[in-house]
């Protein structure tokens, strides 16, 4: 475990792209090989590729000093003939799985009942690419006391609610034997990653219940298919939702506890996505290993969950300036005093308007129309602020592009807007944002071309009319 700390730990101090920070090997949404012309990353939603690159259970194991450890005792498949260096990444992956899979530590007990929770992490390697782990911590079904284990399924692809369904089969085949998994996930493995909308039907055999057609389907909007904004509107009060998001928009330190890893994992993954088209390019753990809780007094940007037991600890570190917040409660428990004077007041207002609409009419709307209206809304706010980026890029000769920034700038009507953006332009998520855009007069992200070309349609509109 030692040793598995002090590397991600020197990984912290590695210095990335302009002398700035590279968030850890734990945890780097960002560093990720592009995909074609106007999609998402290619590594993370790209149809036709595998499903999954490992299942692996990761059970508890008893040391001498009477403490448990984790420990893998379940991998399918099994890699064989692997190149060197390719050896070396499984083995890194392998050992860091279980860490991640029992965040909260070695203090375990056997127990007769367990409430079941799915929740998340990423890896990434030294290359930039990353790894997804999906878990589903359950207790074992027998008698008497036993102690949890996690199936943790390893994949490219981020499609949170895809995957939470196929952890609902593996644990549904648990429960009758560990033998009835494979088969299923042998016939996961063989199926192609069906494409945004599209729909992937596996067929398994169950004992006594006979052949199985479990169906798969990909939301039809491929950035809204990692999240869950429900989760995150559950915990907090809309204005909360507001602060948090200015301080993600500026890339601040942001602590997030909560007692369960599946709110923890949530909320975060729904807080890093309110950021969409722009992606945070810092340290980001959706849920700390208790080995790993000096990662608060990183000096660079965090976004972290930590357990809410971790608290004192938490608050005793020598840590600059953070925003942390009480998911269990629903507050913020300390924060830098500026965050209602962050976003233009009457863009705020908007918003504001819109989740407080969602609040009024919560028992209405489907998880999918959640996401759709809550997106919406941040998208309209970047949309406004900085949807004319595409207008200030110069393109030369030779094809590639200049972001003209104090042109940009100047154009902005609106002095409040304007005094936001001066700031948001200087972001690590703005640059490798406008960098993508200077290399391709295609844009990346179709689905905010899309609402920018609607908005100026519509001002189009109201000037002729």
């Amino acid at each position: 475990m030692a040793s598995i700390g002090n590397f991600f730990r020197r990984s912290l101090r590695r210095s990335g792209r302009g002398g700035k920070e590279e968030a850890p090997a734990a945890e780097n949404p960002s560093r990720v090989p592009q995909g074609r012309a106007g999609e998402r990353s290619s590594l993370l939603y790209s149809a036709g590729q595998f499903f999954f690159e490992y299942l692996v259970v990761v059970s508890l194991r008893k040391t001498a000093d009477g403490r448990y450890e984790p420990k893998i005792t379940y991998q399918f498949p099994k890699r064989e003939n692997l190149l060197k260096g390719q050896k070396e990444e499984e083995e890194r992956l392998l050992q860091a799985i279980p860490l991640f899979c029992f965040p909260d530590g070695s203090n375990w007990a056997p127990v007769t009942e367990f409430t079941s929770e799915t929740f998340s992490f990423v890896l990434t390697n030294v290359d930039g690419s990353r790894k997804i782990g999906y878990c589903r911590r359950l207790l074992p079904s027998g008698r008497g006391i036993r102690l949890p284990e996690v199936f943790c399924i390893i994949s490219c692809l981020g499609c949170f609610g895809l995957f939470s369904k196929i952890l609902d089969e593996v644990e549904k085949r648990r429960q009758i034997s560990m033998a009835v998994i494979y088969p299923f996930m042998q016939g996961l493995r063989e199926s192609p990653f069906p494409a945004p909308g599209k729909t992937v039907t596996i067929k398994s055999f169950i004992p006594e219940s006979g052949t199985e057609l479990i169906e798969l389907t990909r939301p039809v909007d491929a950035h809204l298919e990692h999240v869950e904004f429900q989760a995150l509107l559950q915990q907090l009060s809309p204005q909360l939702i507001l602060h948090i998001f200015a301080s993600a928009v500026l890339e601040r330190r942001l602590i997030f506890l909560a007692q369960e890893l599946s709110v923890l994992s949530q909320c975060i993954h729904a807080v890093a996505a309110l950021l969409y088209p722009f992606t945070w390019a810092h340290t980001y753990i959706p849920v700390v290993p208790e080995c790993l809780l000096d990662t608060v007094c990183c000096p660079t940007p965090f976004m972290v969950g930590i357990q809410m037991r971790h608290l004192e600890r938490v608050l005793d570190q020598p840590m600059e300036e953070a925003l942390i917040i009480d998911l269990c409660e629903g507050k913020i428990l300390r924060a830098v005093g500026d965050e209602e004077e962050i976003l233009p007041i009457k863009l705020q207002n908007e918003m504001l308007t819109s989740l407080n609409r969602h609040n009024n009419n919560n028992n209405v709307h489907t998880p999918e129309q959640v996401n759709t209206l809550v997106s919406e809304a941040f998208v309209h706010f970047f949309v406004r602020t900085v949807g004319h980026y595409a207008s200030h890029i110069k393109w030369g000769k030779s094809g590639s592009g200049t972001f003209q920034e104090r042109a940009f700038c100047k154009a902005i009507a609106s002095r409040t807007n304007r005094k936001f953006v001066k700031k948001f332009v200087k972001t690590n998520m703005f640059s490798l944002f406008i960098e993508e855009a200077e290399r391709s007069r295609i844009p990346q992200e179709a689905y905010f071309q899309r609402k920018i070309t609607e908005y100026q349609e519509q001002k189009k509109h109201r000037r002729d009319s």
